[in-house]
């Protein structure tokens, strides 16, 4: 596929692929010239006949001219794959057979497969034809038509339609949305065959980053170094190893460096831990204690009061269990980059990295501007990683034109940007945060040009901003007739909720230089297909469909998905990864790694705990010691084969029962080995019949009788369990078998725009496995949480990689109402996932959760009902004050300590915590602000809302979160009020705690020096609750007392009739019956 096909357009309902050309690109169709198949496109000698007098053809599926030295030669010490279309080499009569080769009944070359001579002596004379050929006369190259309109594209096939493709039986299926889809690969396609010109880059013909002559060099080079080693251990007389010496040693030295593990695991020092677990037990005991004492010791004249101050403080003690225990063992990890290199990415060697497929995901352009999602495509282009080996994907959802073109834009930025990167080593790579940092930035520069090309750099960047913000100002006023692109063609999503399937490659393998010659990772736009009566699923349905159409392009091994807000800060991010998810170790059991979100824009004192440092330096933390944190939504890098929904590889330690499992039920010795038996015939299952025939659709030769029937049946129900599983795409099944990611090697280029637009198209999910089992699960606005949750409770661990300099960084909500809509969403989801059969209260016992893990899972998810009793709680103190109760009898000297103790314990955990964790503690006290703030406002709309979804059928509409940027000074946004029903219960609650704080202390004036004593203990709780809203507050009063009157009288109106209410049936004053005098 390549960039200059321009953007190829898709539908469910029309079995057809629409092209619409680039209007950048001024290129015509290109006659094709006539291919001479009978000279090798290696060395430039005659391809030669075979035995039968026929012309010698070594790849079956596209005939690329080779000889049958050549052949040989890249069979025994190349890539035994066929340098155009990577299809691997099938064996010839007469050719020895190589590690890979498949296995073979015939019987009629025997002699031949297992003899090496032959091939030999040909290959040797391999370097010397290339040598000669070097100087000999040049073949031009030549284009070869794309599946689509319009322009020749190389290595991609020419229709005879030139509009449009169909097939009668085509994969993007019937109008009916309910009939099945049929495979769509034609065997009868013509094969295309281009000829290679050796004064080219031979990476601009697809060959990847293969250099012919430099292979052969290090093969002559190795072979040299082979004989040199072989003579000296005969002349030692040393049969086995040899004293490395010189060079020699310091390669042995890197073998062995390279072997060493990638990552290590830092425990937090004992001296932290064990105080640190002993306060916890103890605060246990004690709090037991607090609870027995408070539930035998009611206040009879305040018993209303005082049962619902027991209510709230056992849940409270239960929520503390719940989020307490998942942090008992944390730990720290460090990488090593250099191990990494050394073992997957030498010096002067191809690299061994695993391709990485990176997702952007965005939906409004309105509210998340395309200057905030261009620096974060910008970051992702020049990152530090092989450029053949990263691809970023860019979703939208919302099908806006403004989206796609800031991308083309972005696309031709990006020739500049990234070599400039690159070359002088700069971090962060997104300009916007680059050039606006207040550092010296000259620090650790030593080229001279530095100045000079950074100036230059940023005043490309200005002009590049101004031609976004051109973009963003037309369209702000969308035309009667709806968008038209620069080539007059009909934007095709100009309805977002009806349209085709789009996708755009901008920047290609074959095409997308930057300006110093060399190759840029992939860029890709895609926007699913959507139709009125389809379910889209929102976000996770973006990002399934995104796994799909990767898959299809690229696959790679590998995925990492980031918000359109969140850029690269640490251009070595991928890496980072890399050395978790490719170590020998823990590589084939880690589903995902994840990263701490970090944010910029943030004010100083971080008002409404917006960085949430204590949830992503402490809990997550440790969950790492246990099974892994959880996924946060964004800036995790994933296994693809997990998100397929395979189980893991895991060994005897990994089934072992934890030792509270241990204690309570006793060892599963027994049950282990054939539980692990069963597991991995699951697994073989599910790997199975990943031959050619499969994907081809092809049946080999099948001996008639009995036997060969049942094999034919086994092949067609594998491949009906794989339609059923992943969809009617043969193309994207067989990709899902290649576990070090690329293309199968049966993947006819041909087909796939063609299969591209097919897997995102609105019907293809019907009645398979999508969101259920694979991918982003649905079913909840959180479908991060649900998707990490199904992935651990399968057996994987993920793993928390907290790299010095952060991996990533994004923008947050600075402003109250915001921020308060962004925490209702995340508490809806929990309750969504609360209501559902994944709930981890009831799910996945099948012995690979772990217990602590478990226990973290249900804490994310039942958060929310503690707004509940947290509401109640905060009323109390109010309550007393005007009432002139109290929930607590009077005490004792000795159950006065069981309180002291209680409070000791409970800040005894905070600071120990704050201790191992490095957390500050203005963080720690600004996340316990905002739980009574987020508890008393956001928590409890959720739990309301998602009872009536979840009950009632009754949906809340999805709030994208805005990420603009400050225009108007530092902080603007922070003291924008916007009016939303969540501030309501917050004031109220607010209002009646200074309410009841005056009445209490002109309580105290009137009644005398005694009353003082017991108001005391009122006072205090009801400081308590205003001191956690005093964010809150100062979010309503804003910088200039701007407080929206609807608040106010809304407010005021509830804590009024609050309070009168509960003077005119005040509970606590016996009331006299009339008459008798008696009460």
């Amino acid at each position: 596929m390549e960039r200059s096909a321009g953007m190829v357009a898709g539908s469910y309902r029309r079995n057809e692929l629409v092209r619409i050309g680039r209007h950048d690109s001024d290129e015509g169709p290109k006659p094709l010239k006539n291919l001479n198949g009978h000279i090798c496109q290696i060395c430039g000698d005659d391809v030669g006949l075979t035995d039968t007098s026929i012309v010698f053809v070594a790849c079956h599926e596209c005939a690329f001219p080779l000889c049958r030295p050549c052949y040989e030669y890249e069979r025994r010490d190349g890539t035994q794959c066929c340098p155009q279309c990577k299809t691997r080499f099938r064996r010839h009569n007469g050719s020895p057979r190589v590690e890979g080769d498949e296995e073979e009944d015939d019987v009629d070359d025997i002699e031949n497969e297992f003899d090496y001579t032959q091939g030999n002596n040909e290959a040797r004379r391999l370097p010397q034809r290339v040598e000669e050929f070097s100087s000999s006369s040049r073949h031009e190259s030549q284009p070869i038509s794309l599946l689509t309109h319009g322009h020749p594209v190389s290595g991609e096939i020419l229709t005879p339609d030139t509009q449009s493709v169909q097939t009668t039986s085509g994969q993007l299926g019937p109008p009916d949305r309910n009939a099945a889809l049929s495979p769509c690969i034609d065997p009868q396609l013509p094969v295309p065959v281009r000829i290679v010109d050796p004064s080219k880059d031979l990476n601009s013909y697809g060959l990847g980053n293969v250099d012919w002559k430099e292979r052969i060099e290090g093969w002559k080079l190795k072979q040299e170094k082979n004989m040199i080693q072989m003579s000296g251990k005969i002349h030692e007389g040393k049969g086995g190893e040899i004293e490395g010496t010189g060079s020699n040693g310091e390669e042995l030295q890197m073998d062995d460096d390279a072997r060493l593990p990638m990552s290590r695991v830092i425990p937090i020092p004992s001296s932290r831990m064990t105080p640190y677990r002993i306060v916890i037990v103890l605060r246990l005991i004690i709090l037991g204690v607090f609870l027995h004492y408070r539930v035998t010791h009611p206040v009879k004249d305040a018993y209303p009061l005082w049962l619902t101050s027991v209510i709230c403080e056992i849940w409270f003690a239960f929520s503390w269990l719940l989020d307490q225990f998942p942090k008992w063992c944390p730990i720290n990890r460090e990488t090593f980059l250099d191990r990494l290199a050394l073992r997957y990415d030498r010096d002067g060697e191809p690299s061994q990295l695993a391709p990485v497929d990176v997702f952007v995901s965005t939906v409004d352009p309105m509210k998340e501007p395309p200057l905030v999602t261009a620096n974060t495509v910008l970051s992702i282009l020049a990152v530090d990683y092989p450029v053949d080996k990263v691809a970023c994907y860019v979703s939208d959802d919302g099908s806006a034109m403004l989206t796609f073109e800031s991308l083309s834009e972005t696309a031709e930025f990006a020739r500049k940007w990234v070599p400039f990167c690159k070359k002088f080593n700069i971090e962060p790579r997104a300009p916007e945060f680059y050039f606006s940092q207040k550092i010296d930035y000259l620090k650790d520069k030593i080229q001279p040009s530095f100045v000079k090309e950074r100036r230059a750099m940023k005043r490309e960047y200005e002009e590049f901003k101004v031609r976004i913000n051109i973009l963003v100002a037309k369209a702000q006023k969308m035309p009667e007739d709806g968008w038209t692109m620069q080539d007059g063609t009909p934007w095709p999503g100009n309805n977002p909720r009806d349209h085709p399937g789009m996708i755009q490659v901008f920047l290609g393998h074959s095409g997308g230089l930057d300006t110093d010659g060399n190759e840029l990772p992939r860029l890709i736009y895609v926007s699913r297909e959507k139709r009125p009566g389809f379910q889209h699923h929102k976000k996770a349905g973006a990002m399934n469909a995104l796994i799909r159409v990767s898959a299809v392009l690229t696959n790679g091994a590998y995925l990492l998905n980031v918000d359109c807000d969140h850029y690269f800060n640490n251009s070595k991010a991928v890496k980072e990864a890399m050395c978790f998810l490719m170590d020998p170790a823990i590589g084939k059991k880690c589903c995902y790694v994840q990263f701490p979100q970090r944010f910029d824009g943030i004010d100083l004192h971080d008002r409404y705990a917006n960085r949430n440092i204590v949830f992503f330096d402490i809990n997550l933390k440790g969950l790492d010691g246990i099974q892994g944190p959880v996924y946060v939504g964004t800036g995790c890098c994933f296994n693809r084969q997990a998100l397929y929904g395979y189980d893991p590889v895991l060994t005897d330690e990994d089934l072992e029962p934890n030792i509270i499992v241990k204690s309570c039920f006793g060892s599963r010795k027994k049950r282990k080995s054939s539980k692990k038996q069963n597991d991995e015939q699951n697994r073989n299952i599910k790997r199975s019949d990943s031959n050619a025939p499969l994907f081809n659709m092809e049946l080999e030769d099948i001996d008639e009788g009995v036997e060969g029937y049942e094999d034919e049946m086994s092949i067609l129900a594998s491949q009906k369990s794989l339609e059923k599983r992943f969809g009617q795409s043969p193309v994207f099944i067989a990709a899902t078998f290649m576990e070090q990611g690329g293309l199968p090697p049966t993947t006819n280029p041909a087909t796939l725009l063609k299969e591209a637009i097919h897997v995102i198209s609105c019907g293809y999910e019907a009645k398979t496995e999508w969101g259920k089992e694979i991918g982003w699960i649905y079913g909840s606005v959180t479908e991060d949480i649900l998707t990490g949750f199904k992935m651990h409770a399968r057996g994987w661990i993920s793993v928390y990689c907290v790299p010095p300099r952060p991996a990533f960084k994004g923008s947050a909500p600075i402003n109250l109402s915001d921020r308060l809509n962004q925490v209702l969403r995340w508490a809806l989801g929990s309750i969504e996932i609360l209501l559902s059969r994944h709930c981890p209260i009831w799910y996945g016992y099948n012995g690979k959760l772990k217990l602590l893990e478990r226990l973290a899972y249900v804490n994310t998810i039942v958060y929310p009902i503690t707004s509940i009793p947290l509401l109640a709680y905060c009323m109390l103190p109010a309550f007393c004050l005007i009432t002139n109760k109290f929930i607590i009898p009077e005490i004792s000297n000795a159950a006065s300590w069981c309180f002291i103790l209680l409070f000791m314990s409970i800040y005894g955990t905070s600071l120990l915590e704050l201790k191992w964790s490095g957390v500050g503690l203005d963080d720690w006290w600004r996340n316990e602000q905002f739980w009574v703030i987020g508890g008393t406002s956001a928590h409890l709309f959720a739990v309301f809302q998602g009872l009536l979804k979840v009950l009632a059928g009754i949906d809340t509409n999805f709030t994208v979160t805005s990420k603009a940027t400050d225009e108007d000074g530092d902080f603007a946004e922070l003291y924008i009020f916007k009016w939303t029903s969540l501030l309501i219960p917050p004031t109220t609650i607010l209002l009646m705690n200074l309410v009841g704080i005056v009445l209490g202390v002109s309580y105290a004036v009137n009644s005398g020096y005694q009353s003082w004593g017991p108001l005391m203990g009122k006072l205090l709780f009801a400081l308590w609750v205003v001191a956690h809203l005093y964010p809150f507050l100062k979010g309503l009063l804003g910088r200039q007392n701007r407080t929206p009157t609807i608040v106010i009288v809304w407010s005021v109106l509830l804590a009024s009739i609050f309070s009168l209410l509960w003077v005119r049936i005040n509970p606590f004053v016996p009331t006299i019956k009339p008459g008798n005098g008696q009460f």
